[in-house]
Parts: structure tokens; C-alpha cells; sequence
């Protein structure tokens, strides 16, 4: 029994991945390719957020608005989005691939 709901709830658990990572991306995320590549085979210098870790990317954006993080825009962009907004955003380039 508890192996069937184990299967079943990595099941869900892969659902739910797959139904995130294809959704539309949340206010503000679609600006980030502006600067961050979408695809791993374009070198940058600006890193790629697509597949990192969520609490470092909200980390970064809060640190960046806060004056933390030293930046050339960043600091400025971060300052637009609220932290819901940035929850949002780290959520979803984390599930993106």
C-alpha cells in the first residue's frame, strides 16, 4: 500500500513539474531573456536562470534590490518586483530546463 501512494505521489509530483515548466511565465519573467540566455549553448557572461535553484535566484534578486549585491542594472530591475513577484520568478526559471 505505501508503495502504490509513493508511486502515486511521485507521479503527481512529476505532473505538477511538467505542467510548471511549460506554463506561461509569471509578470516580469519574460524580461529577464532580455540580458539572461534561454539556451545553454549561448556563451555570456550574464548567467542563465533556467534550471537554478530557486531560493538562490530569489536570494540574488533580493540581494541585487537591496543594494547587497553589486550590479551595473540589476540593482535598479530588482527594485520593480515585489517579493511575491521574485518568488514567482525564482519558481519558475527553476523548473525550466
Amino acid at each position: 500500500m505505501r508503495s502504490a501512494l509513493a508511486a502515486a505521489a511521485i507521479g503527481l509530483a512529476s505532473i505538477a513539474a511538467a505542467v510548471a515548466a511549460s506554463a506561461e511565465p509569471p509578470a516580469g519573467a519574460a524580461a529577464c531573456s532580455g540580458c539572461h540566455p534561454a539556451s545553454a549553448r549561448v556563451s555570456s557572461p550574464v548567467p542563465r536562470l533556467a534550471g537554478l535553484d530557486r531560493a538562490a535566484i530569489a536570494k540574488a534578486m533580493q540581494d541585487f534590490r537591496s543594494g547587497q549585491r553589486p550590479a551595473t542594472v540589476m540593482d535598479r530591475i530588482a527594485k520593480g518586483f515585489t517579493d511575491e513577484e521574485i518568488q514567482a520568478i525564482a519558481a519558475w526559471y527553476a523548473t525550466q530546463r
